[in-house]
């Protein structure tokens, strides 16, 4: 008996759903975040098994667990009850958001220019910190996220360039004095 075309496209429409429902988990669960530690109530930084949590999103709620914590292996045997700050407000305590959150309003603190939108896969605005050095975010850990953003500036991407091969390079610059060129 042939199959009919009506279940041809039941079929392929559960399958659309099942993958959406696995991608939206796993995008909504993916990168570093900061939350607060309910055992020591400081800031750490965690990574969710974004995988696991799609993995078990096709029934019900993703069950949570998680992958990283900078407060391990010392405590890695928690109950990582500080799931719940995540399963509240996952957008929230996402580090990519919360920089975003930071830049928003600010200009560079070399050159003045306003911060646009981050462009995620490109040219990411970096932190100038003490001693005029600039950092990328991935140097930042996230568990003092916090922290270094209150001690540091907002710099773009071309003055973070600058700053780094002034840095790592000074025998490549030449510094001449304003107005001669």
């Amino acid at each position: 008996m042939p199959v009919q075309p009506v279940v041809v496209a039941i079929a392929i429409l559960l399958l659309g759903v099942a993958v959406w429902r696995l991608a939206s988990a796993w995008w909504k669960y993916r990168g570093r975040r900061v939350i607060t530690c309910p055992e020591n109530r400081r800031p750490a930084g965690v990574v969710v098994d974004a995988g696991h949590a799609a993995a078990t999103a096709l029934g019900s709620a993703p069950e949570l667990r998680l992958s990283s914590c900078s407060r391990w292996p010392e405590r890695a045997g928690c109950g990582q009850e500080c799931l719940s700050q995540i399963a509240q407000s996952p957008e929230d305590c996402l580090v990519r958001n919360i920089l975003t959150r930071w830049y928003q309003g600010k200009v560079c603190a070399c050159c003045g220019r306003p911060f646009g939108d981050i462009e995620w896969n490109g040219q990411k605005p970096a932190l100038l910190r003490a001693g005029k050095i600039s950092v990328e975010w991935n140097q930042v850990p996230a568990d003092k996220l916090y922290e270094v953003l209150a001690a540091s500036l907002p710099l773009c991407f071309a003055c973070h360039m600058a700053n780094t091969l002034v840095r790592e390079h000074p025998e490549l610059v030449v510094d001449r004095p304003a107005g001669h060129s």
